[in-house]
Parts: C-alpha cells; sequence; structure tokens
C-alpha cells in the first residue's frame, strides 16, 4: 500500500501542466513520491516493468526519502537513468550525480538495472552510447527538478533546445547553474565547479510518459514563476512542462510564493 495522502494547500493548471503546492518541502517530498510510486507500479502492472529517468540534486532529497518507503514497488522490474553527469570530477566524488542517487536512493531499493552516464571517457562515444539505451524501449517515468535559471537536467537557456535531434549531448554549464551547485553547498567555490556535463536533452526528458517535478525552496520562486507564468521559451526551458500531456509540478510555499 501507498502511504497516506498529503493533500496541497493549492492546486492549479498552467497549460497542460498541474501544480500542487504544498506547506513545507518535506510534504511536497512526501507527496510527489506517492506520485512517483503510483507511476511506477501501474507501469510494472502494464508492462511487466518500469523505465524511470532519477534527477540528482538536494531538492530531490525528500522525494528519494519518501520514495524508498513506497510500498509495493517491485525494484527488480525497475530500469533506472539519470539525466546528468558533471565531465571531470573523479569517479569517487561525492558530487557525481551516479554517486548521490546511488546513496540517496539505488542501494535502498536496488533497481533490477542501473544504467549510469560514464564521463570519464570519450564523451561523444558515452553521449551515443547512453542514448542508445534511451531509446531501447520507451521511458515510463521522469523525476526531474527545476534549476535557479529554469534549467532542466543540464539543459540551461543558452544550450536548451525544445527541437533537439539528440537525446543526449554534452553542454557547457551557465554560469548560473554552476553559481547554483555552490549555493547548495555541494561546492566549497565556483572554480570547483566543473564547467562541462553530460546531459539529457529536453526531448529526451518529454518523451517520458509521466513527469513528476519536485521544485521547493524560496531560491527556486522566480524559475517557478517563469514555469507556470512567462512564455513557452528556452529563456525557461522549464517553461515547456506545460506541453506535456502527464506532468505535475510538486513545489511548497516557499517556491510557489504562498504566504503562510
Amino acid at each position: 500500500m501507498a502511504q497516506m495522502e498529503i493533500r496541497p494547500e493549492r492546486t492549479e493548471e498552467a497549460g497542460l501542466l498541474q501544480v500542487r503546492v504544498y506547506r513545507d518541502r518535506k510534504a511536497m517530498g512526501f507527496a510527489a513520491a506517492a506520485s512517483a510510486g503510483a507511476g511506477i507500479r501501474e507501469a510494472i502492472a502494464a508492462k511487466g516493468e518500469a523505465r524511470v529517468v532519477f534527477a540528482a540534486a538536494p531538492s530531490q532529497n525528500e522525494l528519494y526519502e519518501g520514495l524508498a518507503r513506497e510500498e509495493g514497488i517491485d525494484w527488480g522490474k525497475v530500469t533506472a537513468f539519470h539525466m546528468d553527469e558533471y565531465i571531470g570530477l573523479p569517479a569517487s566524488a561525492p558530487q557525481r550525480f551516479g554517486n548521490y542517487l546511488t546513496e540517496r536512493l539505488f542501494r535502498a531499493v536496488k533497481p533490477g538495472r542501473v544504467e549510469l552516464i560514464d564521463s570519464s571517457g570519450d564523451i561523444r562515444r558515452e553521449c551515443e552510447r547512453y542514448a542508445a539505451m534511451l531509446a531501447e524501449a520507451p521511458i515510463d517515468i521522469v523525476c526531474l527538478g527545476i534549476g535557479e535559471n529554469g534549467h532542466i537536467a543540464f539543459n540551461d537557456p543558452p544550450v536548451a533546445d525544445f527541437e533537439d535531434p539528440l537525446l543526449v549531448k554534452a553542454v557547457e554549464l551557465d554560469l548560473a547553474c554552476r553559481q547554483q551547485q555552490v549555493n547548495d553547498g555541494c561546492f566549497p567555490e565556483l572554480a570547483a565547479v566543473p564547467t562541462h556535463a553530460v546531459t539529457l536533452t529536453i526531448p529526451a526528458l518529454m518523451s517520458g510518459a509521466k513527469l513528476y517535478c519536485s521544485v521547493p525552496g524560496s531560491h527556486k520562486r522566480q524559475a517557478v514563476m517563469d514555469t507556470l507564468r512567462g512564455p513557452v521559451a528556452t529563456a525557461c526551458p522549464a517553461s515547456i512542462l506545460r506541453t506535456h500531456p502527464s506532468a505535475v509540478l510538486f513545489t511548497d510555499q516557499d517556491a510557489y510564493g504562498l504566504d503562510g
């Protein structure tokens, strides 16, 4: 059985995007976990497996805490991907997103298949390898966040392409994106943050049958506002979520702007 339902403080629609606002980030994360868990169970029931893409960021901590507690998920039938990885960090670096997901989720739930991006060698070849695995079958679930500059995965405004012909590519990180990694406490200073990364493209993310987007904190307020109220444009890559037929934005009062 799933956990008890956590009711949002507010709901709305922005285009096709369902928006649910919660009192705090823990309620937000656990509500997102309940929905994502239900989506994974439904995919396994319908197809015998679930192919899931996971984001790696502090904003996802509560989601993964809740998802690890979700009951009734046959994790042995889950193929897990992640959506981006730094270039240039040693394999053991705690900031590597594969390591974050292993520590925060995979070690606890033990998916049947975990496919991590290997950014240590030939980057072009790795992009092609990872894209081929993503294309083996449809993606059922994408768990993602939104960056302070509106990015989804590492599709920052300067490199975001809603019609990207690739599924995976190497990108140069925007300065605002790199500064966010310092603000989040992941790196001690800007100079320590890698300048390049491998990322799933926007079409790859949008190919997921269901998208669950978790965005807490007052530092994300402008990004949430631009996502929901601004034009659908690469100036705020996350604005494309308003065109997805089955996407939910989970946020808290701090990020949405409710005083409460």
